[in-house]
């Protein structure tokens, strides 16, 4: 009789703690047979490790004595369950969720019905909101590439019900398979944090891998409890992260499309901060922008093409 394959589910935390109790134990209680639980204390300076030691003895603790930021955290954490714990899947999981007790049997089982999957998502709904999505994978955009969330803000009344390949998705909660891993290397951390997810769906995508949606997998999302959902900090890599990603691989003709979109974006939310007078704000989002541009002349991926 052949065994499930095995998976690790890995839990990034950076000053986490209070989240973390909720998270889990929603892991622990999952139906998959075959599964070890690795917390990831990156570097936090709130007690996370000793909290968690102490009140989840069945939960692996790895930690990083500095902040490794998003990307590198998880790579650390990868690196241990592909290349130590030699795991079939990884179930890359935000500390500030619920899961569903049937969410690491769903993906599997999608994951193995589908063999040019390279990631599988599945429900997001706000935690706040138990009935509505978050997300149910992205959308194609001509122009932006990453377009929006499939059913942001919609009740579940049974739409998105059917197992299927999505364009993009984000990574709250995805699966991926050790081959993916293995030829990709995870993530890139130039992209610690927003993008990095973005980032390697390219690449993977390029490889000929999938992107695969099912609706059995379930999870709730409290959303940006660490980083803050409109932080001067997420507004700067919201600004810059995009722009390297469509530097890295689009022609010059795409990147202007987008560049003119984005610049009016950006200068409009820019505008409507300043009337707030959240002066950070837009000096974070300029910097960002400023920040990409000084990236792709530093690395040649940006030529007076990319702009007339």
């Amino acid at each position: 009789m052949s065994h499930p394959p095995l998976v690790t589910v890995l839990v990034l935390s950076y000053n986490g703690k209070h989240l973390l109790s909720d998270c889990l134990r929603s892991y622990l209680e999952n139906s998959y047979p075959s599964f070890y639980l690795v917390l990831i204390d990156n570097g936090s300076t709130d007690g996370t490790k000793e909290y968690v030691e102490s009140n989840f003895p069945q939960v692996k603790v790895l930690r990083t004595e500095t902040n490794l930021k998003y990307s590198g955290g998880f790579n650390f954490g990868l690196k241990y369950a592909f290349d130590e714990r030699n795991a079939d899947y990884v179930l890359i999981t935000n500390n500030d969720v619920v899961a569903d007790n049937n969410l690491i049997s769903a993906l599997v089982e999608t994951a193995g019905k589908n063999k040019e999957a390279g990631f599988v998502m599945g429900k997001v709904y706000y935690h706040e909101k138990p009935d509505t999505f978050q997300t149910t994978g992205k959308k194609y955009d001509p122009v932006l590439w990453n377009g929006g969330h499939i059913g942001q803000g919609e009740k579940d009344t049974g739409q998105y019900d059917q197992i299927a390949e999505r364009a993009w998705c984000d990574d709250i909660f995805w699966l991926i398979k050790r081959e993916v891993y293995e030829k990709t290397g995870g993530y890139d951390t130039e992209f610690a944090f927003q993008g990095e997810d973005f980032d390697w769906q390219i690449r993977a995508k390029q490889l000929g891998y999938k992107i695969m949606y099912t609706p059995h997998a379930k999870l709730w999302h409290k959303e940006s409890m660490t980083i803050g959902k409109s932080s001067p900090f997420k507004a700067y890599y919201d600004a810059r992260n995009p722009l390297i990603i469509h530097m890295k691989y689009r022609s010059a003709d795409e990147f202007r499309r987008y560049f003119h979109i984005r610049f009016r974006q950006l200068m409009s939310s820019s505008f409507k901060q300043m009337i707030r007078l959240r002066l950070r704000h837009v000096w974070a989002s300029l910097s960002g922008m400023g920040s990409a541009i000084k990236w792709g002349i530093r690395y040649k991926k940006l030529t007076w093409r990319h702009f007339v």
